[in-house]
């Protein structure tokens, strides 16, 4: 590839041009670029460091690759540590998705230049078990290294599930016992086992700040409780229910343990009626409440109908609560009988049977409600204006369907919009489904 070639051809304007124009042309530029009134002409590989340093940083990866032949200084600013701090390494398969994998020459290039220079760092890899072997492989590369944040993220299921467990934890535990600065960790759908995390707190317990770990088959509440008496700094935890205990929130709210600052669990069934969940006591909830008083605690469910009989039948301190499946309106009466620190509440299906006794429950109880959403349910016309105006003003997000809402003989959806605008002291609208 050619040098390019930057011309400043400082005398060419026009008879009409001021001459405090001129000065403020040939400033600008040699501002910029470090050169004199006189100059008239310069080159690309001229260029102050931090000048290409800044023209490098808005290059995608493979622009910036490229960029890099240009000459031997631009080569240079190419491998300053400060561009490798953060990298995403993106693994695929040509037949099978539709990711850019970063390419073989580059990630070598990497291991051997810039491995102790990585600090942010996520594997990208699509469904192929292919990928996240090679995601593997890095990993077991990158022994000079320094990683303060690890995620690996598949874009489709199986991907890491089907790497052998000896491999991955081979793979984890050269990152584990070689960063020891280790803050943040992302490893959902992964086969991380007990082990391999008793390996990460043997070496990061005293910098160990997020761990997500959700479905996680091979960790058991040991492993995880393992985590929680040792890394006493963690402040975001993220992880399947079955490995939720009362021995964990106890564990979580001892004097020693940092306040937490979020808690997500998923509630994950894939058979009907095969799962029977254990019930957490209120005292371990209260506990945790009492030791970090502005915790979050997110709660996904992914359950049928019949499998909700072990939640919310006493005063239960979840904040945000997303029902991905149907939920029967007893459930959502125990949620505002038993729930009074929700902040959001989304349910993505419930039946024919209008919610508007439910609704108008949790806005009586749930002070602290802001956000709602709303799928396939019914509400009426004047059970969700009802509801509407208990929360007032403070919900500053509200999503509900269109079809949701069922005209009455007091509101029709034209007057809906209007009452429940008024109530939020905003313009609101219910959302349309596309037509498309």
């Amino acid at each position: 590839m050619k040098r390019a070639g930057l011309k400043v051809l400082a005398g060419t304007e026009t008879s009409g041009t001021s001459q405090t124009s001129k000065k403020q042309k040939t400033s600008l530029y040699g501002s910029e670029f470090g050169e004199s009134d006189s100059c008239t002409s310069m080159d690309w590989g001229s260029l102050p460091h931090h000048v290409i340093l800044r023209v490098f940083q808005f290059l995608t990866l493979v622009d910036r690759a490229r960029a890099s032949s240009v000459c031997r200084r631009w080569n240079e600013v190419f491998h300053i540590p400060d561009l490798w701090r953060r990298f995403e390494f993106e693994l695929s398969q040509p037949a099978t998705s539709y990711l850019k994998s970063t390419h073989p020459d580059l990630i070598q290039q990497i291991i051997k230049r810039h491995a102790d220079h990585l600090q942010y760092v996520s594997f990208k890899v699509d469904s192929s078990t292919e990928s996240a072997e090679a995601a593997c492989d890095i990993l077991s590369q990158l022994v000079n290294c320094s990683i303060k944040t690890l995620g690996l993220i598949s874009t489709a299921k199986p991907s890491f599930m089907n790497v052998s467990k000896a491999h991955f934890a081979s793979a984890l535990t050269v990152v584990f016992v070689n960063s020891k600065s280790l803050s943040s960790i992302k490893i959902d759908d992964t086969p991380l086992d007990d082990p391999s995390l008793k390996v990460l707190v043997a070496n990061n317990s005293d910098t160990l700040r997020l761990l997500k770990m959700s479905s996680c088959p091979h960790v058991s509440p040991a492993g995880i409780l393992c985590v929680a008496d040792q890394c006493h700094g963690l402040k975001e935890l993220a992880l399947n229910y079955y490995i939720l205990s009362d021995e964990l929130l106890l564990a979580l709210s001892s004097e020693k343990h940092v306040d937490l600052e979020h808690l997500r669990i998923d509630v994950v069934s894939e058979n009907p009626g095969q799962v029977q969940f254990h019930t957490i006591k209120k005292q371990s909830w209260d506990a945790l409440v009492k030791h970090s008083p502005k915790v979050n605690i997110v709660m996904y469910f992914f359950l049928y109908e019949d499998e909700f009989d072990a939640f919310f039948r006493e005063e239960t301190p979840v904040t945000h609560l997303y029902f991905g499946r149907a939920v029967s309106k007893a459930m959502l009466g125990r949620i505002g009988m038993n729930c009074p620190r929700l902040i959001e509440l989304v349910v993505c299906a419930n039946g024919l049977q209008p919610l508007d006794n439910e609704l108008i429950q949790i806005a009586e109880r749930c002070k602290n409600l802001t956000a709602m959403g709303l799928g396939e349910c019914e509400v009426t016309c004047r059970g969700f204006i009802e509801f509407v105006k208990m929360c007032g003003g403070r919900l500053t997000q509200l999503s509900i369907m269109e079809e949701v809402l069922i005209p009455d003989s007091d509101y029709s959806l034209d007057r809906l919009h209007l009452e429940v605008s008024k109530h939020l002291g905003r313009m609101w609208f219910p959302d349309m489904m596309p037509t498309w």
